[in-house]
């Protein structure tokens, strides 16, 4: 049987999964008596256009390091944000494009691809499994998926989303505990990812499970289509005032205040802004509503990587999906996104199937209704049962000089 070999990339924002998805991948290919070489691309998509691989094959060479990259955060292979234009063969830069690509498979006897992203990314995989398909070409393109954000439609959840979850809920824990140290009233609002979709933010209710009264108030941005109506936040905020001397807001970083023009900095390749700063107004706009002590808490970039506090259930699933996606692959699949199925919350099971990419590529998965109460305010404990099996389960870092040591492509 002649033998075909694979290429992985990873692309868009980092996660503490990530890489574990990439071990998934390298785990079942290299089991696998159908695939030879495994290489992996650098910087996303980039790296098949420039033709930058890397032999992962000749890189992890035992359990250890599978086992350290599994629970290394962010991308080995490096990221890109990449917008793939649609192939066009009258446009001399569109064709050139596509054409290093298949040079590159080509040159290195590439019989599949994966790549590992999320929403931005699925439109890759979805442009390059028609172009291939359109030159005839044996070639399967298979996407999986991964964000923080959860936002990816088709999968119940996301890899990357447990962990980031698991991170927000337990630092606001420990902002919550900080808070209440002094007799003083105050009012603490921590800013959380997610630029139109509040999966992330409302994660942090989890809390309740443990009889932890706070976040008080969770604002996403599902619950304001309209705009961020101040007055009504400064009632809310004043409502849980005369309930709890120390109060914590859990804010979308996509929240848009209705009476201001929000400032959003830049954009990627697909017209992402980079929000930023709604916490920080909100912190002002309190601070001389009420007079009493008020702080911001961005908790940015530390969101994604925090791989010390990653759940187990979030790694061990990203290792699952890397695994099926090259099943799929084999099985003379192309075209497809992976993606879990849930079954049950109590006892927790998900199964993995997946669906044409076309349906998730350049789309969003927002927040149920029911799970955002009816003054806009909080999210009810309907959510608890989605989000509690998510985050369950620890992962122990291997440690060095009393530092979690990583996996890294050049040490």
């Amino acid at each position: 049987m002649e033998k075909i070999n694979i290429a992985v990339a990873q692309s868009g924002g980092p996660t503490a999964a990530i890489n574990a998805t990439l071990a998934g991948v390298f785990e079942r290919a290299f089991e696998s008596e159908k695939i030879g070489h495994i290489y992996g691309s650098i910087n996303g998509i980039e790296g098949m256009i420039k033709d930058d691989l890397v032999p992962l094959d000749s890189i992890l060479t035992s359990e250890h390091d599978l086992d350290l990259l599994k629970k290394t955060p962010s991308t080995v292979l490096g990221s890109c944000r990449y917008k793939l234009a649609e192939y066009d063969p009258t446009d001399s830069v569109t064709e050139t494009e596509y054409m290093n690509i298949m040079s590159t498979m080509e040159k290195h006897g590439i019989g599949a691809f994966f790549y590992i992203g999320g929403n931005d990314s699925m439109d890759t995989v979805n442009k390059l499994d028609r172009y291939i398909k359109s030159v005839g070409k044996d070639i399967k393109v298979i996407g999986v998926p991964k964000t923080i954000d959860n936002d990816l439609p088709l999968t119940d959840h996301t890899p990357g989303f447990g962990s980031a979850a698991k991170y927000v809920a337990t630092t606001l824990q420990e902002i919550i505990r900080d808070s209440r140290v002094y007799s003083i009233q105050s009012i603490t609002i921590v800013e959380i990812m997610g630029r139109n979709a509040g999966w992330l933010t409302a994660s942090s209710c989890v809390l309740r499970a443990n009889g932890e009264p706070a976040p008080h108030l969770i604002y996403v941005p599902e619950a304001f289509p309209d705009g961020f109506d101040m007055n009504k936040f400064f009632e809310d905020v004043d409502r849980m005032m005369k309930r709890y001397r120390a109060v914590i807001v859990a804010v979308s970083e996509g929240i848009v205040p209705s009476d201001r023009d929000y400032v959003k900095t830049g954009a990627d390749a697909f017209g992402h802004t980079d929000n930023s700063g709604v916490a920080k107004y909100l912190e002002k706009c309190c601070a001389k509503r009420f007079g009493c002590k008020v702080r911001s808490i961005e908790l940015n970039v530390m969101q994604r990587c925090s791989s010390h506090i990653a759940s187990a259930t979030d790694i061990s699933e990203s290792v699952r999906i890397g695994k099926a996606a090259v099943d799929c692959a084999l099985a003379g699949d192309s075209g497809r996104m992976m993606c879990f199925r849930r079954i049950s919350n109590e006892p927790y099971r998900v199964e993995v199937t997946s669906e044409d990419v076309a349906l998730a590529a350049n789309k969003e998965k927002f927040l149920p209704d029911n799970w955002i109460t009816a003054d806009r305010s909080d999210i009810t404990m309907d959510a608890l049962g989605y989000f509690l099996p998510l985050i369950r389960g620890e992962i122990t870092p291997e440690y060095r000089n009393g530092i979690p040591i990583h996996f890294r492509l050049n040490q």
